[in-house]
């Protein structure tokens, strides 16, 4: 039996022949992958809500600061759409954290929604709701299906770089062109 390779810290980049309406085009952050299965958040889907809008909905008093009032929520997957998740560059002191990579943490807890409302936050952060989950084996055998080309999650690209500019820089940082590969490449 072959041990897995976690592809924990990695980003997922949909294959053009990826046609699924909901991934398509998609880059998937992955927070988690074990023998369980796998947890990722699609980081360049943005809803239709702002940070603003959310904290409206959860802490009505808050004062928004201006810098990150319009700040997009993204879909983060279709799965449990109504729960938060934060990524974010290292900063503790939050109710519910979990470290995932040097310099990168997800947090579930609303009182860091409120700390990036304020301008109290961690430096960088993505705010996303719903998450892609795949059962055990689910994603090595989309993997074997190419519907996903993998590489080592990047930093600028998370959280630097414009949501729908995100998958194509992944693209590129691979260094081959994706529109060339054949749908069924790699299989005989």
């Amino acid at each position: 039996m072959t041990e897995l390779k976690s592809l924990q810290n990695h980003f997922l980049i949909a294959t053009p022949s990826l046609d699924d309406a909901y991934f398509s085009r998609s880059l998937t952050y992955i927070c988690e992958h074990n023998e369980e299965g796998a947890m990722g958040l699609v980081i360049n889907q943005p809803s239709n809500m702002t940070l603003k809008q959310l904290l409206e909905q959860t802490d009505k008093d808050l004062i928004v600061a201006d810098e990150n009032a319009e700040k997009i929520i993204l879909a983060g997957g279709p799965v449990n759409q109504e729960r938060g998740f934060v990524l974010h560059t290292d900063q503790s002191g939050w109710s519910s954290s979990l470290a995932l990579a040097p310099g990168i943490m997800v947090t579930t807890s609303k009182d860091i929604l409120t700390a990036i409302g304020t301008q109290q936050g961690p430096d960088e952060s993505i705010i996303a709701l719903g998450y892609a989950g795949w059962t055990a084996g689910q994603l090595e055998k989309e993997m074997q299906e190419n519907a996903w080309l993998t590489i080592e999650a990047d930093e600028d690209i998370l959280f630097k770089t414009p949501i729908h500019e995100k998958w194509q820089a992944a693209v590129n940082k691979l260094g081959i062109d994706v529109w060339q590969l054949a749908p069924g490449v790699g299989h005989a």
